[in-house]
């Protein structure tokens, strides 16, 4: 299969635009003549997308409805041939493993898995009917190397990994490919919404954690998007551009330092040696 040419009739659907990386995504696309179908999960985001000239629609990932009318609007006005998804809206649910509730890790299950997983599942016949199309999923380096205090959301990207290989695997040989983004740091929102939805979802300040989580909390207002290797989301541009114009788009694409560093030495090292090294670079573990 030859690789396809960026041009008008290349069409995505792009998820959590609103900032970041998905609307960077949708900016460096749209330049490069793909017809670029920019969700949201708020009025005022889907209207300043539009002012922007993007065909821009509502998306709530955690309303069925939403996901159907957004799927049904885009076949529509695509005649059927959408080429492309890229799952990229989600946030970060920090907070200890004991100090989650149901509600606070079923919330960032909706969001960051099984809305994808509808949306995905509700597109794929119209690729399957065609004989091509391209689905990349943006995982995250805490798709395959665990972080403590990041439970939550560790487990919506491993979940993630797992369904997407199995898809990938599913999906051999219909002409549609199934790629993940392994992003590390991304300067985006991404921490600031992760601090607003621990202050919001965990009672830190009566946990047996809250020595550990006051440390966490003083580091992330000192380093915000300075954080050591983070990269613009340029770098992740990169990628889906690969993933959507490869004749072979790769399985899995690093972006990061950390991304490759970790998923090196998950390689190398032992189980416990891998905690050590994981603690350390979170901050250690004692509370």
């Amino acid at each position: 299969m030859p690789a396809p040419e960026a041009n008008s009739t290349r069409s995505i659907l792009i998820t959590g635009c609103s900032s970041g990386i998905g609307l960077h995504v949708a900016r460096g696309l749209r330049e490069r003549s793909y017809r670029v179908f920019a969700t949201a999960r708020k009025e005022e985001d889907v209207e300043r997308l539009q002012s922007e000239g993007f065909e821009s629609l509502q998306l709530d990932l955690d309303d069925t409805q939403s996901i159907q009318e957004a799927v049904n609007t885009v076949l529509q006005r695509t005649g059927g041939k959408l080429y492309a998804l890229f799952n990229n809206g989600a946030y970060g649910q920090a907070g200890a493993v004991e100090d989650l509730s149901r509600a606070t890790l079923l919330a960032q299950l909706e969001t960051n898995l099984l809305g994808w997983h509808d949306l995905t599942c509700r597109l794929i016949p119209a690729m399957r009917e065609r004989g091509e199309g391209r689905i990349i999923q943006n995982s995250s380096v805490l798709g395959f190397a665990a972080m403590p205090y990041r439970g939550a959301y560790n487990c919506s990207k491993f979940a993630l990994e797992g369904l997407t290989d199995t898809l990938r695997l599913e999906l051999a040989g219909t002409g549609i490919h199934v790629s993940l983004i392994e992003p590390g740091p991304i300067r985006s929102r991404f921490r600031a919404n992760a601090h607003a939805m621990f202050l919001k979802n965990i009672d830190w300040e009566h946990s047996c954690h809250t020595a550990q989580y006051r440390k966490q909390i003083e580091r992330l207002q000192q380093e915000g998007d300075a954080a050591p290797f983070t990269l613009g989301p340029e770098a992740v541009l990169r990628k889906v551009i690969h993933a959507l114009e490869s004749s072979r788009p790769r399985p899995r694409y690093y972006v990061t330092f950390p991304t490759y560093l970790f998923g090196y030495l998950k390689r190398l090292l032992s189980t416990r040696m891998l905690d050590r090294l994981m603690l350390k670079a979170s901050g250690g573990g004692k509370h």
